[in-house]
C-alpha cells in the first residue's frame, strides 16, 4: 500500500516554533518602517517646514527628528559594510568569508563563471529600469512638478516597500529568476535603489546618503567580481534551501514542496 509523507518545506522551521527569529524581527521591522512613512508624511502635511532639513547645510543648523531617521539609514548600511554575524540574514552578508561555506566536490568554474554572467545581466536590467524611473523623478524635480518633500516622501515609500518584498512579494524577482532573498544578487542594492529617487535633493542630508548608499554597493559588486563563488548556491553550501537558516522567504514555499519533497512509496 503506498503511503504518502506529508512533505515538509524547505524554508519552514521544522523546530515547530513558528516563524524564524530573524523573519519575526523583520516583520516588527516592517511595522516600524510603516510608523516612520506615517510619521514623515503627517509631518509633510502639518509640519512641513521640519524637511527644511533637506536643503543645504540645514542638516548642521538644528536638531530635527529628522535626523535620528538619518543615523538609522546610516547604521543599516554600516551593518552592510562590516562582518555581523547572527545579526543580518545570510542574503545580506555572503559577501563576507565567513558565510562562505565551501562544497566538498571541485567547483565548476566554467558553471559559476554562466552563473554569474547570467545574474548580473538580469541584475542590470533592474539598474536600467531604475535609472529610468530616477531620471523620470529627477527631471519632474527640475520642472518644479515634485518637490523635494515628494521624493523624500517616494524614498520612505521605498523603505517600506523593501520588506514587503523580502517578506511577502518581490517583482524584482521576475526579472532575476532567484529562488529567494538568501541566493538574490541585487540584496544590497536596497539602500542605493532607496535613496535614489532623492538625487535630485541638493544638500547634504540627501548627498550624504546616496554616498554610502553607493559605497555599499561598490562593495557588493566588487565582491561578486573578485569572490563569485560566495554567490552561488553551487559553491556556497550556506546559499542552499536545506541550510538555510535564516528562513527569512516563504512567498515560495508551495513549489519548493513540490521540487523538494516528492511523495514516496
Amino acid at each position: 500500500m503506498k503511503e504518502s509523507r506529508k512533505p515538509v518545506c524547505a524554508n519552514s522551521d521544522r523546530s515547530g516554533k513558528g516563524m524564524s527569529k530573524i523573519r519575526r524581527a523583520y516583520f516588527l521591522r516592517l511595522v516600524f518602517r510603516g510608523f516612520v512613512f506615517l510619521a514623515c508624511l503627517l509631518t509633510a502635511l502639518y509640519r512641513p517646514r521640519e524637511y527644511d532639513i533637506l536643503h543645504g547645510g540645514n542638516f548642521f543648523l538644528k536638531l530635527s527628528p529628522f535626523h535620528a531617521l538619518w543615523i538609522i539609514w546610516i547604521i543599516d548600511m554600516l551593518l552592510q559594510l562590516i562582518p555581523v554575524r547572527n545579526a543580518l540574514p545570510l542574503g545580506s552578508q555572503k559577501l563576507f568569508h565567513f558565510r562562505f561555506q565551501p562544497i566538498k566536490d571541485a567547483i565548476n568554474y566554467k558553471a559559476l563563471r554562466k552563473h554569474i554572467i547570467g545574474t548580473t545581466k538580469a541584475a542590470y536590467k533592474v539598474m536600467l529600469l531604475w535609472a529610468v524611473l530616477t531620471a523620470a523623478l529627477s527631471a519632474l524635480r527640475w520642472r518644479d512638478m515634485l518637490s523635494d518633500i515628494t521624493l523624500f516622501l517616494i524614498s520612505s515609500a521605498f523603505y517600506v516597500c523593501d520588506l514587503i518584498c523580502v517578506l511577502i512579494w518581490c517583482p524584482f524577482r521576475l526579472i532575476l529568476q532567484n529562488r529567494c532573498c538568501t541566493t538574490c544578487r541585487i540584496f544590497n542594492w536596497d539602500h542605493l535603489m532607496m535613496f535614489t529617487p532623492m538625487l535630485a535633493v541638493s544638500g547634504f542630508y540627501s548627498r550624504s546618503l546616496l554616498l554610502m548608499a553607493v559605497i555599499v554597493w561598490l562593495l557588493w559588486e566588487l565582491c561578486v567580481m573578485m569572490y563569485p563563488e560566495r554567490f552561488w548556491e553551487h559553491s556556497n553550501k550556506a546559499l542552499q534551501c536545506s541550510n538555510c537558516t535564516d528562513k527569512l522567504c516563504t512567498q515560495y514555499c508551495q513549489k519548493l514542496r513540490k521540487d523538494n519533497n516528492p511523495i514516496v512509496t
